[in-house]
C-alpha cells in the first residue's frame, strides 16, 4: 500500500532524519515539507544530503499546508505539536499523525505541568513496539495497540535506550526499581539545531558537559512510565546525560541493584528472553560491549548486561543512533505496524563504518 507524507519541522534533525528513512521505504511517497523561520527556502538549503528533495521549497507550517495526506509527521519543539494535532482533529482530517515531539508521550498531566510548565495536550498510544505491559516478558501488549493506533507518540530518545536496558530485568523481577542510576553519553544532534554557545564546535571538540543534572531532565517521568509499563510498582532514578564530541549516538549506561535472593546467574537469561525474536534489538554476545558507531545510520539497538557481584548491581550498557532508533527510525517502525505493514519494512538494520 502506498501512502503520502506531509513533514512538518522538515529543516530540523529530526525531520530531516525522518524525510531520510522515508526516502528508503518502498510504499512511502513524500508530501508536503514545512517550517518555521525557514518557510520559503529550499530544503536543501537545509537538508544538503537530501539530494533527491534539495528543490523542495519548505511551506509554512499550518493545517491547510498538512492536511489531505495519509500521514502527517510533527517534527517540532515541544509545545508546537499539540495545538497543530489539534486542529487537523477539529477539521475530520483522516491522517494518522506521528509526533516526535514531547507534546503526547506522558500519561500524567501532573508530569507534563512539572517537567515541561505548560497545559498537558494529552496522551496519545506509544511509539515505542518492544515495549513491555505488566506481565509480559516479550512485547506484543505494545505492538496490538499501535496497530490500532492513529496518533503515534515517539519516545523520547535517551527513554528509548534508558528502557530497553532495564525492562527485562524490571519484568522478571530481578532488579530493585527504586535504586536506579542512568548515565549517557550523548552526541549533539540531540540538542537540535538552535545556535547556542555551548553547542559550539570551539566549545564541544574534545570536551565532555552534563547536562539537565540533579533529577531535572525530562525524561525522567517517561523513563518511570515506562518502567512501570514493564511492572515496576514505583521508579526512582538518578538520570544524568552527557554531552560528548559526536554528532549522533547515544551509549546508556544504567545500573539496578540486584534483587534480594535473585541468583547472579540467573540475569543474563532475562534480556535473552525478552530480546530474543526482536528484529531491531540485539543483545550482543557475553563480553562484547555496544558502541555507538555500530548503530550509525541503522535502527538497532545493542544492549549487554552483566553482574557486578561485589557490588550487587546489574549494569546495563544500551546503544542506539538517538536520530533513528531513537526518533525517526523508532517512528517509522511504530507507523508500519499502524499501516498493517511488516514492522521493519524499509529501515535500515546495518549500520555506515568506519
Amino acid at each position: 500500500m502506498t501512502f503520502t507524507v506531509a513533514v512538518a519541522g522538515a529543516s530540523g534533525y529530526a525531520g530531516g532524519e525522518m524525510l531520510r528513512v522515508l526516502l528508503a521505504h518502498p510504499e512511502a511517497q513524500i508530501g508536503t515539507l514545512t517550517a518555521h523561520s525557514n518557510a520559503g527556502t529550499l530544503l536543501g538549503a537545509h537538508q544538503p544530503h537530501l539530494r533527491s528533495l534539495a528543490d523542495r521549497v519548505l511551506a509554512p507550517t499550518g493545517v491547510d499546508e498538512l492536511a489531505g495526506h495519509d500521514v502527517v509527521v510533527l517534527a517540532l519543539p515541544h509545545g508546537a505539536s499539540g495545538a497543530i494535532a489539534a486542529e487537523l482533529e477539529a477539521r475530520g482530517d483522516g491522517a494518522i499523525v506521528v509526533d516526535l515531539g514531547a507534546d503526547h508521550r506522558l500519561a500524567d498531566a501532573g508530569d507534563w505541568e512539572e517537567f515541561y510548565g505548560s497545559a498537558h495536550a494529552g496522551t496519545w498510544p506509544y511509539g515505542l513496539p518492544e515495549l513491555l505491559h505488566p506481565g509480559e516478558r516479550t512485547a506484543t501488549g505494545q505492538r496490538a495497540a499501535l496497530a490500532a493506533a492513529r496518533r503515534i507518540a515517539v519516545p523520547g530518545c535517551n527513554v528509548t535506550a534508558v528502557t530497553l536496558g532495564l525492562q527485562p530485568g524490571i519484568a522478571a523481577g530481578l532488579i530493585e526499581p527504586t535504586d536506579l542510576v542512568a548515565v549517557l553519553a550523548n552526541g549533539y544532534s540531540g540538542a537540535g539545531k538552535s545556535l547556542k554557545t555551548h553547542l559550539l564546535a570551539s566549545e564541544a571538540l574534545g570536551a565532555a558537559q552534563p547536562y539537565a543534572v540533579g533529577g531535572t531532565h525530562r525524561h525522567i517521568p517517561e523513563i518511570a512510565q515506562n518502567l512501570r509499563s514493564a511492572g515496576a510498582a514505583d521508579v526512582t532514578i538518578s538520570f544524568t546525560p552527557t554531552l560528548v564530541p559526536m554528532a549522533r549516538g547515544i551509549l546508556a549506561t544504567a545500573t539496578a541493584r540486584l534483587a534480594a535472593g535473585v541468583d547472579p546467574a540467573a540475569v543474563r537469561a532475562a534480556w535473552e528472553q525478552t530480546y530474543a525474536d526482536e528484529p531491531f534489538v540485539h543483545l550482543l554476545p557475553e563480553g562484547h560491549w555496544p558502541t555507538t558507531a555500530a548503530t550509525l545510520g541503522a535502527n538497532t539497538a545493542l544492549v549487554q548486561v552483566a553482574v557486578d557481584e561485589r557490588a550487587g548491581r546489574v549494569v546495563t550498557v544500551t546503544a542506539i543512533d538517538n536520530l533513528v532508533k531513537g526518533t525517526a527510525g523508532g517512528a517509522l517502525q511504530s507507523l508500519n505496524l499502524a499501516l498493517g505493514l511488516p514492522e521493519s519494512l524499509g529501515l535500515p538494520l546495518d549500520g555506515v563504518a568506519p
